[in-house]
């Protein structure tokens, strides 16, 4: 199958699919919603730009294409049975603020120009390849994540519908302005029986393929994950005239809180805190802090693992709180459950690399993927592709390089033609 699926991708130069993913990156970015940097958050003009390029873009390769009710670009390269399953290749195109050209993107491009081959050789499969941007994975204009893959894969909570962004608007409304009816989104939810497993590409977001000369890795699961606001209640006074042993010190409490989560989160290989939020309300350079707000997130590739982790430290923190006579509120604002990848879907991966000869890489995904919206519902994969600048991500110095997107777009064509009954 090797030899096959080169063939399939010979056309043009050396990295000539890969270069077409960067020339493409670099189309879709000309629409931002700042003039200095990449931002295209959920149904502004910018982000619907996007997708009618997408939706063209795809037309072009061969595709049916169209524009969903919840703003996903939905292309699909018909197998020569109309009732065949379907096999989700996909991505989101919705960006953080000031973002790189790649993360989502990558996997939506990837499928693109995969599916470009196939078309381009008249090759066609026994499955629907259903190539898909989602418009919103990532939960920044509504706060509100996977809106578009929840509602292919039939998790969409219609309450998300009510979230309002900060100009007030609600989601329903921006939905109605697009054109488009959102009492009507259930319908767009796939049976389980009609797919055939859902692959996505995506650009790694850290330094591990970089630090091992890879260039593509293997995803075993999404990790899982728990979110808490936390509030210190301690006592303000004068900075000068409070002794140390009477002080109930908000932020000092704040930071033993701080330095247990980093030292609980290395006891376990792919578990991690961080505490990204820290602040003093009204706090003054001599004044004791009398609170201190921070947030927590908790991840691991198995929710045992996390679970067992924010127990240590939910105790922690009540320890703390008693020894230093402070308060602390905690709530949970978020929890996810880990997503594990398909072992046969892994395993198709893998014998792609090693045609290549590419090393499989076994890693967990740290970060929250679309994928996570199909774990139960189909089968799951993620190939990860090695990040640039150390592992940057979410920032304008995110990059990959031809060659690597050139090698997975192979590795991806690799597998549409060798899963059973692709022969």
């Amino acid at each position: 199958m090797a030899l096959e699926a080169n063939n399939l991708a010979s056309a043009g130069g050396q990295n000539a699919l890969g270069e077409r993913i960067i020339a493409l990156a670099a189309r879709l970015a000309q629409w931002s919603e700042t003039p200095d940097g990449l931002t295209c958050t959920y149904l502004t003009p910018a982000h619907r730009a996007v997708a009618v390029e997408l939706r063209d873009l795809m037309r072009a390769a061969g595709m049916t294409a169209e524009i969903d009710v919840v703003g996903n670009v939905v292309g699909r390269y018909a197998a020569a049975d109309s009732g065949a399953k379907a096999l989700i290749v996909a991505s989101h195109y919705d960006t953080v603020i000031n973002a790189g050209n790649y993360d989502g993107r990558l996997g939506i491009l990837a499928g693109l120009v995969a599916v470009e081959e196939l078309h381009r050789t008249g090759r066609r499969l026994p499955f629907h390849v259903d190539v898909i941007g989602f418009a919103e994975e990532e939960g920044v204009r509504f706060s509100a994540h996977y809106i578009g893959s929840s509602a292919i894969s039939g998790r969409f909570d219609m309450r998300i519908l009510q979230r309002r962004d900060a100009a007030g608007q609600s989601v329903a409304n921006a939905i109605h302005k697009a054109g488009f009816d959102p009492e009507t989104i259930p319908s767009l939810a796939r049976r389980p029986q009609d797919l055939a497993g859902y692959l996505e590409v995506h650009i790694e977001q850290g330094p591990v393929l970089l630090q091992e000369g890879l260039p593509l890795g293997i995803v075993t699961s999404i990790a899982g994950t728990i979110r808490y606001s936390v509030t210190v209640t301690g006592q303000v006074g004068h900075a000068g005239t409070v002794p140390m042993a009477l002080r109930r010190d908000a932020a000092a409490a704040a930071a033993e809180i701080v330095l247990y989560v980093e030292r609980r989160c290395a006891a376990a290989p792919t578990l991690v805190g961080t505490v990204g939020r820290l602040s003093v309300p009204g706090g003054a350079i001599n004044v004791i802090p009398g609170r201190c707000d921070l947030s927590l997130d908790i991840r691991a590739s198995d929710d045992a693992t996390r679970d067992a982790a924010a127990a240590a430290v939910l105790a922690e923190i009540d320890a703390i709180a008693r020894r230093r006579k402070v308060t602390v509120d905690v709530k949970e604002i978020q929890r996810g459950p880990a997503a594990p990848c398909s072992p046969a879907l892994q395993a198709q991966l893998a014998a792609a690399l090693e045609r290549a000869g590419i090393p499989p890489r076994y890693l967990p995904s740290g970060a929250g993927h679309d994928a996570v919206s199909f774990s139960g519902v189909t089968d799951i994969a993620m190939l990860f592709v090695r990040c640039g600048n150390g592992g940057i991500s979410h920032s304008p110095l995110e990059t990959i390089t031809a060659a690597d997107a050139d090698i997975a777009v192979r590795a991806l064509l690799d597998v549409l033609v060798s899963l059973p009954g692709s022969g």
